[in-house]
């Protein structure tokens, strides 16, 4: 009997091990985001994670924001864009363009057929909410099929629908939802620049 109590132990151990999924606090000077980086978009995972630790994000600018759309961030506070490396697309059905959702930026179509991401470009999903005729008109118009879940949640909490399958999600926001809205609120000006500069003061890995 202890043997197999020791056994389950252990087993219900590397369970919790396997659920407990990384956290990323991001600090700006509008309030505080705290991301989860799913585990199975694992070079993503653990590119974010790297750069989070090496201090890559820290003062740098939240430099496109588009209100219903996106905010985006991820060049280095010394004006560098990228770590001048990509990284293979990581599609998964079950991740998609929910509002919150974190995903990576990447370069067109044209000059990126492998729709790889960037290295460090990095965008939290604000997104609106869309009706059953307008995600009707996105799978036909961009060949795409929703699934019953992500219709539901388009209809409820929105998101940016048509973007899924083009661009990895690979972490979505558990805290903050407020903050990111309040990000995609401020004026912007010539290419989406927020007028007032919105800060990453800086990230870091939630023990």
């Amino acid at each position: 009997m202890k043997k197999l109590l020791l056994i389950l132990c252990v087993f219900l151990g590397m369970a919790a091990q396997a659920q407990k999924e990384t956290k990323v606090l991001i600090k700006t000077t509008m309030g505080d985001i705290t991301v989860m980086l799913y585990d199975d978009t694992p070079l993503h995972r653990d590119n974010f994670i790297k750069l989070v630790n090496e201090g890559w994000y820290n003062g740098s600018p939240f430099h496109r924001v588009i209100k219903d759309f996106m905010i985006q961030g991820g060049q280095n506070a010394d004006g560098r864009l990228d770590p001048n490396y990509k990284i293979p697309a990581e599609f998964k059905s079950n991740h998609f363009h929910k509002k919150g959702a974190l995903a990576a930026a990447r370069q067109a179509d044209q000059v990126n057929p492998k729709k790889m991401s960037s290295g460090s470009q990095f965008y939290i999903v604000q997104g609106k909410v869309w009706n059953e005729t307008e995600l009707n008109m996105f799978e036909s118009r961009y060949g795409k099929v929703f699934s019953a879940k992500q219709r539901q949640t388009y209809q409820s909490i929105g998101g940016t629908p048509h973007l899924d399958g083009d661009y990895t999600v690979f972490g979505e926001v558990t805290e903050g939802l407020d903050v990111v809205d309040k990000i995609a609120a401020v004026k912007t000006g010539y290419m989406d620049v927020p007028v007032k500069p919105v800060t990453i003061i800086s990230m870091e890995i939630v023990k």
